[in-house]
């Protein structure tokens, strides 16, 4: 396969393009007028010696890219299989792939050019014959952690950017050490956050194009990893201040398979190019033995990976592996520990073995509201989405996963949400038995109290038999707890009297059933804190670290040969929340409400505006329609609504009566013209009529004899009305939305207040999820750094959200 690559910002040289500009006229004029100056003359003769300054080098090496390709097209024939650029070049090859038009990208291109040229205080340099880990940590360790790592351009060629003070006085420090460091000639700190004023401006300029999806998968320099769909305007404008992954792009094409390297517009790419291909891969940082016990903080902590793991599998914060915890010699020192972004973050044995780039899930909201698009578009980022499906049929939930595979690409992941049904067993089992037809291999169980046989029968029947004979685990499910008696049936093998059944009406086979007693229900156990809908309202700081401490009781009571790993949800809407989230000790961390308010949310667009604006005081707690009769409490939105308030008066109603024949009159009156919009006959009309549908008339017909449970039946259908009438954005009767959510999205709404994000129809899942892991990186980061000689350990420059010159 064949990948075609365009340079960026450096590649520039007088004369270049001349043969272009003649074999292309009419595109070289169209140029030029959109510019006002022109082109030609730029390139091939530059008189006023404008071609180095950003403003011009950046609209110029577009165009001469862009007529490279057409050339090369007209002479070979060919098309790309990938398209790559560095910085300003990714325009040059979203364009070849498709995603805009030649005058929409230079115009785009020139604005971006002369925003960064205005950026006053900052500088570059390039530094020669070190790698990412020995650039790091030699910077964080000698007081230069405020540096950005801007371009990882091959393995011995790195750029930094950041305050022109800082360049210099770098600069100095490492030639003095024998190590190569040159400052480039730019304007500018690129790929830093000192770019950010630059790029919310960018930001509002690019909300005026209509921006399309590449046809051919093209790599962003932001993330490494093919543009998602949806995502080139979002992923543009994060590039300008994020830093370019170049080595990393090209590692990911030769890991697609691609052969051969194509570069279109210069010669510096290519060079580049055979660095890396020739280098071998980057091992993991070296192993860093445990410190003493004595420095050794409880897993719930901020410990040195070695401290944590057998291998050098997990990076900056992230798993500890049970059997290994404090396994070494109490004389070494306590390690330094490099942060370098977002992929580091958690625990590499959970991105491996779910297939992810980062430590990132996000769970299945109800009805929908988790859609095959938000599951597709995290897929496409690296992340796991998991499909919301509490309250859809079975066939819509087919339906459903039928679209995420048509979307998504082989091996990209993806789960769905298995819930617990504590009134109907035989649904829960035609809900296993569907996954199973359907091919997943990811589940999100929630709600589960105890092991079930659906839940059983779904992890038992993706066992099979390593070469080495060990138990292989086809089928993964990734728990959410709130209680620890869960959690340990959950890291516990499955119950035997479950699997002894399953074995006996023939739904397993032998060996199957022998390989799911050796492993737990779940490698991957998520700590549910409070959180929007269903919630016990835990506290992250006192669950995380008990949870830790049963991880490792049974790790060690069960000698599992592959760890169990422990996220945590709830409470997600900012870097620094996510941050603490892997300080206590989680190796991943797994989102909800701040999803909701985003493009693929399958909510109303209404329920999203009412969204957008609320704080973190704007919620609060109702009872739960679907287990109303046991009190049981969801988290909900509270502000511009009544739910909560009725909801309540429902709960105390069905209290204080024993059926509806006891409510007053004046009662009765308000509940129908103001909750219902219809009488309560009518409401138990359509109560029978729904049971009726679904083959369960016995419900109706014993709560007629029953008029306690008649009442609640009624009640109920108000809970499934709200939630309708919040899905469909029926904006009428706005009062009674029923909106399941938590006070992160109030703290999320905040932290993007004032930027592009704080309208959710800039925002997206997978964004968001890159958004907050480099927040919290860059969090991480600083509080390692802030430590110094205290704790031992160092901070390597790591930067959020963004890329690109």
């Amino acid at each position: 396969m064949e990948a075609v690559v365009f340079p960026g910002q450096g590649a520039q040289a007088r004369g270049m393009g001349r043969e272009l500009f003649d074999a292309f006229p009419e595109l070289t004029e169209r140029a030029s007028g959109v510019l006002g100056y022109s082109v030609r003359e730029l390139c091939a003769e530059d008189p006023r010696r404008l071609l180095r300054s950003t403003e011009y080098t950046q609209p110029a090496l577009f165009v001469v890219g862009t007529l490279a390709h057409l050339k090369w097209q007209e002479e070979t024939g060919r098309s790309a299989a990938y398209f790559a650029g560095h910085s300003v070049g990714e325009y040059c090859a979203l364009h070849a792939a498709g995603a805009f038009g030649f005058e929409t990208g230079l115009r785009l291109v020139q604005r971006r050019g002369a925003l960064m040229s205005q950026a006053e205080g900052g500088g570059m340099a390039a530094v020669l014959g070190l790698d990412t880990w020995e650039l790091t940590q030699l910077l964080g360790q000698n007081g230069f952690g405020g540096l950005t790592l801007a371009n990882d351009n091959a393995p011995a060629q790195q750029v930094i950017s950041g305050a022109a003070d800082d360049i210099g006085a770098v600069e100095a420090f490492l030639n003095q050490r024998g190590v190569r460091c040159v400052r480039l000639n730019v304007s500018g700190a690129f790929h830093s956050p000192l770019m950010r004023p630059a790029q919310e401006a960018f930001g509002e300029y690019v909300r005026g194009f209509s921006l399309g999806d590449p046809a051919t998968p093209v790599i962003s320099n932001v993330t490494a990893r093919a543009y998602p769909r949806g995502g080139t305007a979002d992923l543009l404008v994060r590039q300008i201040s994020s830093p370019v992954r170049w080595a990393e792009s090209v590692r990911h094409l030769l890991d697609l398979g691609v052969g051969e390297f194509t570069e279109l517009g210069g010669s510096v790419v290519a060079k580049l190019i055979r660095q890396i291909r020739d280098a071998h891969r980057p091992a993991p940082p070296p192993s860093l033995a445990p410190p003493p016990a004595s420095s050794v903080r409880p897993s719930g902590a901020l410990a040195p990976p070695a401290a944590r793991a057998t291998s050098a599998t997990d990076t900056a914060v992230g798993t500890e592996t049970p059997a290994t915890a404090a396994a070494a010699p109490a004389s070494r020192p306590a390690p330094e520990v490099p942060v370098t972004g977002a992929g580091t973050l958690g625990s590499a044995v959970f991105r491996r073995r779910l297939g992810l780039q980062y430590s990132y899930a996000a769970g299945g909201m109800y009805r929908g509201i988790a859609s095959p698009a938000m599951v597709v578009r995290l897929a496409r980022g690296g992340m796991l989405g998991f499909l919301g499906t509490g309250g859809l049929p079975l066939a819509a939930v087919e339906e459903n996963i039928a679209q995420v595979r048509r979307e998504l690409r082989a091996g990209e992941p993806f789960g769905v949400n298995f819930l617990a049904d504590h009134d109907d067993p035989a649904a829960e089992r035609r809900f296993a038995e569907m996954l199973l037809r359907n091919g997943v291999d990811v589940v999100e169980a929630a709600a589960f109290i105890q092991m079930t046989p659906a839940l059983v029968l779904y992890r038992a029947r993706g066992m099979r038999r390593a070469p080495d004979g060990t138990p292989e685990c086809g089928h993964r499910v990734l728990a959410k707890v709130s209680r620890p008696e869960v959690a340990r049936a959950f890291m516990a093998p499955p119950p035997e009297k479950a699997v002894a059944e399953l074995l006996r009406e023939g739904a397993i086979t032998e060996e199957q059933a022998g390989l799911v007693r050796q492993v737990p229900m779940s490698h991957d156990i998520t700590v549910e804190a409070d959180s929007g809908g269903h919630t016990d309202g835990g506290i992250s700081t006192v669950m995380l670290p008990a949870m830790l401490g049963l991880r490792r009781e049974a790790q060690r009571t069960h000698g599992y040969r592959e760890p169990l790993c422990m996220g945590l949800a709830g409470g997600l809407g900012t870097p620094e929340a996510v941050a603490a989230a892997f300080m206590l000790g989680a190796d991943y961390v797994l989102t909800g409400s701040v999803n909701q308010c985003t493009v693929e949310s399958g909510t109303s667009d209404a329920v999203k505006d009412m969204l957008q604006q609320i704080d973190i005081q704007d919620t609060g707690y109702a009872p739960a329609g679907d287990m109303f009769e046991m009190g049981a409490r969801v988290q909900v939105l509270r502000k511009g609504v009544f739910f909560p308030t009725r909801a309540d008066k429902l709960y105390s109603l069905y209290q204080h009566y024993d059926g509806l024949h006891e409510l007053p009159a004046k009662t009765r009156a308000l509940l129908e013209r103001s909750y219902f919009h219809r009488t309560l006959d009518e409401v138990w009309t359509e109560v029978c009529d729904h049971y009726r549908a679904k083959g369960e008339p016995d419900v109706t017909e014993k709560a007629e004899r029953q008029p306690k449970s008649k009442m609640a039946l009624v009640f109920r259908w108000y809970f499934a009305y709200s939630a309708r009438l919040a899905l469909t954005g029926q904006t009428g009767d706005r009062v009674n939305f029923q909106v399941h959510t938590g006070p992160a999205l109030g703290a999320f709404n905040q932290w993007v207040k004032g930027t592009a994000c704080e309208s959710w129809r800039a925002r997206h899942a997978d964004a968001i999820g890159l958004m907050l892991l480099e927040g919290a990186a860059e969090h991480v980061a600083a509080a390692f750094e802030s430590w110094g000689e205290t704790s031992r350990f160092t901070a390597a420059p790591i930067r959020t959200v963004a890329a690109g010159t």
